[in-house]
């Protein structure tokens, strides 16, 4: 568990972190600890990747536009005192400095940051780092062993390189717009930034593993994460489907083809129950729950392909059934008998869920405007050093003394000059 965490009295279950914290505060002691990652990229796709690293242990840098900083911190639907509750989240563990990117004194300050960094992290379009003169290569001579972590929508390489490319193309081209949604409406989107977070999500991963490789080679690499490719990562057999079988996936909206049952149906409190009972032990033990074991035997649902052509029917019979017993009553009983089922849930549901409350899914932490912001935890879980949240999103620039003195050494003078150029 994260070792400053507790659980919070207004909120039952929902673990605080802060200076109040009942257990004692241990840096230094998650597994990254001591990675040192420069942070340029803005928005998602990138920052994201920055944040995973920085929720086991990473000194995670963000460099960010002086006078602006990087748009998520306007974003966002909702706004209490005007600021973004997507940043605090987003920018966790983080430290903010200002750097004018497009300056040479900027460019400049980057390189020597580069040069006490393990990893650097980025997002913009193909090209961008190169008209800075800040190559790969050009890193390189500075820093034999930097990992340079690049975020984009079609990859560094290939004729769509230089195309701008948002999440949402990434989703499209990747193959998971077409298959999301009804079928009688047009694809839809997942409700989240799926494929900025996939593409962050897999640079962690790339990240790690070019560290890994650097212990035997004593040199970085560039981890080129793209969009479109980590969502095409997730999309199952769909290619082998097509070109073998001829089968094109389509939208199956809430169930999933040729799998009964495994749907969402009514209660008769008006809440919606899904229930996965496709294997065919798991089918007899629902069966019996509804109190019609015969089903299990009729040659209609007795096996899984009998079930997946007379899928309408069985979920006609079941929502039938489901209509007629309340939610509560109706999860009981099926968790009872080892029915896999469960509700859909809201944000209100998980922190009202004991099972959130006894792993402590839910944080808070302290924030200046908001007093404290709640938000998800460090996963996955590590037994022995697992990671932590040591503190929220920062203001902008807020650690410009601590890593332009302190790490990069520069003293008043040089620091006047450089925020009275507007570099910082």
């Amino acid at each position: 568990m994260q070792s400053t965490q507790r659980t919070d009295r207004r909120t039952p279950g929902v673990a605080t972190t802060g200076e109040d914290s009942a257990v004692p505060d241990e840096p230094g002691t998650e597994p990254l600890a001591g990675l040192r990652v420069t942070e340029l990229g803005t928005l998602l796709a990138g920052p994201f990747c920055g944040q995973l690293l920085g929720d086991f242990g990473a000194e995670v840098i963000k460099v960010e536009e002086p006078g602006r900083g990087d748009p998520m911190r306007q974003w966002g639907r909702e706004k209490p005192h005007g600021k973004s509750l997507w940043w605090p989240v987003l920018a966790r563990n983080k430290k903010s400095v200002t750097v004018n990117l497009r300056d040479p004194q900027g460019q400049d300050l980057v390189r020597q940051l580069a040069a006490k960094s393990d990893v650097l992290l980025e997002n913009f379009r193909p090209g961008t780092l190169e008209r800075w003169g800040l190559a790969p290569e050009q890193l390189w001579e500075i820093n034999p062993g930097l990992v340079i972590t690049r975020v984009t929508g079609y990859g560094q390489t290939g004729p769509y390189a230089q195309r701008a490319g948002f999440g949402s193309i990434g989703e499209a081209m990747g193959g998971i717009r077409y298959v999301t949604g009804d079928a009688d409406r047009a694809p839809s989107r997942a409700g989240i930034s799926l494929g900025d977070a996939l593409a962050a999500t897999f640079a962690a991963l790339g990240t790690l593993v070019a560290l890994q490789a650097r212990h035997r080679t004593g040199r970085g690499q560039v981890v080129d994460s793209a969009i479109y490719e980590a969502v095409l990562a997730l999309m199952e057999s769909l290619l082998p489907e097509w070109e073998l079988a001829g089968y094109q996936r389509e939208r199956t909206g809430s169930v999933l083809p040729n799998i009964a049952p495994s749907n969402v149906y009514p209660t008769a409190d008006g809440d919606l129950i899904l229930i996965a009972a496709n294997q065919d032990g798991v089918f007899r033990r629902l069966a019996g729950v509804m109190g019609q074991p015969g089903l299990a035997d009729n040659e209609r649902y007795a096996t899984h392909g009998a079930r997946g052509a007379y899928m309408d029917e069985l979920d006609d019979l079941i929502a039938a059934w489901t209509a007629t017993v309340n939610a509560d009553e109706l999860l009981d009983r099926l968790h009872a008998d080892g029915v896999p089922a469960g509700r859909i849930y809201r944000a209100k549901d998980m922190f009202a869920d004991p099972h959130f409350a006894a792993r402590e899914a839910i944080i808070r932490l302290a924030h200046p405007e908001f007093g404290e912001v709640p938000m998800h935890g460090v996963f996955p879980r590590l037994s022995g050093t697992p990671g932590r949240v040591r503190h929220a999103g920062p203001a902008l620039g807020e650690h410009n003394n601590d890593v332009y003195r302190g790490l990069l050494g520069l003293d008043d003078g040089e620091m006047a000059k450089l925020t009275a150029a507007s570099v910082i």
